[in-house]
């Protein structure tokens, strides 16, 4: 019997939508039509804003199958698991309203574009 509970409700999730994986460090969510699988893992910090002196923070990351391969694309990240759940249900949502069973990876990515993260942790600022 796994030892943590999914932390979204089924009665929280859009249809079609369930739970796939979840651990300490990773919560995955899952859709059959159009297959996709979004996940959330704790990750090392580093690459956040100095000022912001996280250690870690929480990316959020969607997995479509095409043809034979997998695309595995970053939604973005959040500084902490209640942002990642929220952000997870956002996510859910938006797919849920904005693409249908026959959509492809460009209709996924556009849904998922215009998800506005809440604890969102901007990126280390590039040298010049």
């Amino acid at each position: 019997m796994p030892t943590e509970q999914h932390p979204l409700p089924p009665d929280t999730l859009p249809p079609g939508w369930g739970p796939a994986d979840v651990s300490d460090g990773h919560l995955a969510y899952r859709r059959r039509q159009p297959p996709i699988e979004l996940v959330a893992e704790r990750t090392c910090g580093t690459n956040s804003h100095p000022s912001l002196g996280l250690g870690q923070c929480w990316e959020l990351r969607y997995r479509h199958p095409v043809g034979e391969l997998t695309i595995s694309e970053p939604v973005g990240r959040v500084s902490t698991r209640q942002a990642a759940l929220n952000g997870l249900l956002e996510c859910m949502s938006r797919i849920h309203d904005a693409v249908d069973e026959s959509a492809d990876s460009h209709d996924i990515q556009a849904a998922l574009d215009t998800v506005q993260l809440r604890g969102a942790v901007p990126d280390s600022p590039r040298p010049l």
